[in-house]
């Protein structure tokens, strides 16, 4: 966490914009016949920080966790994909480098973690 993000932050968002920091720019680089794709992962990226304000500022927060982690589940198969060969055919190599999806996967896991321990909180 960066030194000017204040500690009463909503860490569950911090973590998500720390992922749409490195994911942003990453998806910028993919090839031309790659750039729908690349819109999608970056409005997966959008409606998981809208869903994770909705959640910071809701009473009722359980509807909204699980759209949360819908939204987790389907930004990591676009990564996954992302990587994949096979979605793209043998012409063309797939638009993430292994590296690369090796890192956005660990950040996903983090949010993954920090949403199931919240909506364990929250069923209480």
């Amino acid at each position: 966490m960066d030194n000017e993000t204040p500690r009463s932050e909503f860490i569950l968002k911090q973590k998500i914009e720390d992922m749409m920091k490195y994911g942003n720019p990453t998806v910028m680089q993919f090839d031309k016949p790659y750039r729908a794709f690349a819109t999608e992962l970056k409005l997966s990226m959008m409606r998981l920080h809208r869903l994770a304000t909705a959640v910071e500022y809701k009473y009722y927060k359980k509807t909204t966790l699980q759209e949360l982690d819908m939204e987790l589940a389907e930004l990591r198969f676009l990564i996954r994909m992302a990587k994949d060969k096979a979605y793209f055919g043998p012409k063309y190599p797939p638009p993430l480098a292994k590296s690369k999806y090796e890192y956005w996967a660990r950040l996903l896991d983090e949010i993954g973690r920090i949403l199931g321990g919240y909506m364990k909180y929250v069923q209480k």
